[in-house]
């Protein structure tokens, strides 16, 4: 009997000791809120997303030590979805309906997020994009914290036909073969149309991602510009493949004074491995450079580069902050400051409380989103290759400059709302 009655004490127990584990675990959810981190850490785009992911993990740290979102810790769940755009798609399911993250920052290329964009309608998850991108896009479920091409490729090649740009007057238009260059390169021939620059002075090229071989391509440009008028390259070459450009750049002898190449892919991260000797005062047009003096600024890369040491990242001593990463760093910020308005993560309740919310930026102002088309109000730089790889900047606007995804340079576009359709 008393075996018995012991044997009774030990189930019960046993049941409460299950019951409390239980609890604990649900308090320890119940305390902690899932975040997404969706960027390519192998194959042709690691040279470029891997510091976002870094960024993202860094500003989450940051958050959590000061006390986190609404009282709770974020927990990062970072996938790699390696260059493979099918593959994004994948890892985007995975992370709303398997980890029950409560929104995701990520992807970097066009194609990427085009991937990802039917499984966060469908599931109502919340995408936190930090590049910039050919607009003609404006989805309920995506916040875009990069440049629409009048933030950044419209002003770039308006300088180029400047005075103090050089006054090209025949462009090549040269870029990755997906849908970011070739829709901004669309955008780019309306508007030099609209400029009076005819298609005889304008050559437009495509290479595949991870192209490497740029002799026969740059032999094409000398010849073009040759033929008389000033010319200029506008690039939207992405990823790993811009090692190998520049490379060949230099190897030509092509100098900025020549043929100035204005790039909206390149930035201080992808410069690291490329000797920028050669390629001084060549362009890059941006929303950010790490050169920018002002304190918050300071503060962003000092906290970076601690970063880097504490969690031993590859050449810790020479990371540098660029603008996608500024962006990451913004997004997250911002999401925070809606989760907090809205007192809820509920994605319905985050997007109506990101209208119109403010963020002081490393990029010298305080940055909104529009209350109404999702996109960052965000200032345009303009920077020139230094020896050491950073850029100086030698034009910029006076201060944001209000997105237009839908690009009056498209047809019919003066017809679309400049808010996305919340079905």
């Amino acid at each position: 009997m008393q075996t018995r009655r012991n044997v009774l004490k030990m189930t019960v127990l046993s049941g409460l000791m299950a019951l409390s584990g239980l609890a604990s675990v649900s308090a320890l959810a119940a305390d902690t809120i899932k975040v997404g981190i969706l960027h390519s850490l192998s194959g042709t785009m690691a040279i470029s997303e891997t510091a976002l992911k870094e960024t993202a993990l860094m500003t989450i740290a940051d958050i959590n030590a000061h006390g986190g979102v609404m009282g709770k810790k974020l927990v990062p769940v970072v996938v790699d979805p390696a260059s493979n755009w099918p593959l994004f798609a994948e890892k985007a399911r995975q992370l709303i309906s398997k980890d029950k993250v409560d929104v995701v920052f990520g992807c970097w290329t066009s194609v990427s997020r085009k991937s990802v964009l039917p499984v966060f309608k469908e599931l109502n998850g919340l995408l936190f994009y930090p590049v910039q991108y050919e607009g003609e896009e404006l989805e309920k479920n995506v916040f875009y914290t990069g440049a629409a091409p009048n933030q950044q490729a419209i002003p770039a090649v308006e300088y180029l036909m400047s005075k103090d740009g050089g006054g090209a007057k025949r462009f090549v238009l040269l870029g990755t073969d997906y849908v970011y260059p070739r829709t901004t390169n669309k955008i780019l021939r309306a508007f030099l149309h609209s400029k009076g620059v005819a298609d005889a002075d304008i050559m437009e090229e495509y290479t595949p991602f991870g192209h490497s071989d740029y002799q026969t391509i740059i032999a094409k440009i000398k010849k073009f510009a040759s033929e008389g008028k000033k010319t200029a390259v506008v690039s939207t070459i992405n990823g790993d493949s811009n090692v190998p450009f520049y490379k060949e750049l230099g190897n030509a002898g092509i100098k900025a004074t020549d043929i100035p190449v204005v790039a909206f892919s390149v930035g201080e991260e992808e410069l690291r491995g490329v000797d920028t000797k050669p390629l001084v005062g060549q362009l890059a047009a941006w929303n950010y450079f790490e050169s920018i003096k002002n304190p918050t600024n300071a503060a962003f890369i000092k906290m970076y580069k601690d970063w880097a040491k504490k969690q031993k990242l590859p050449n810790a001593d020479t990371v540098v902050t660029n603008d996608p990463m500024e962006a990451t760093y913004i997004g997250i910020h911002m999401w925070k400051q809606a989760v907090e308005k809205a007192k809820s993560t509920d994605t319905d309740k985050v997007i109506a409380a990101m209208a119109g919310q403010t963020f002081k930026a490393p990029d010298g102002f305080t940055v909104e989103m529009d209350p109404k088309n999702h996109h960052l109000h965000k200032p345009v730089f303009i920077g020139e290759i230094r020896p050491d790889g950073q850029f100086s900047v030698v034009w910029k606007t006076k201060g944001p400059i209000k997105a237009q995804p839908w690009s009056p340079y498209i047809p019919g576009n003066d017809k679309k709302k400049d808010e996305p359709d919340t079905q």
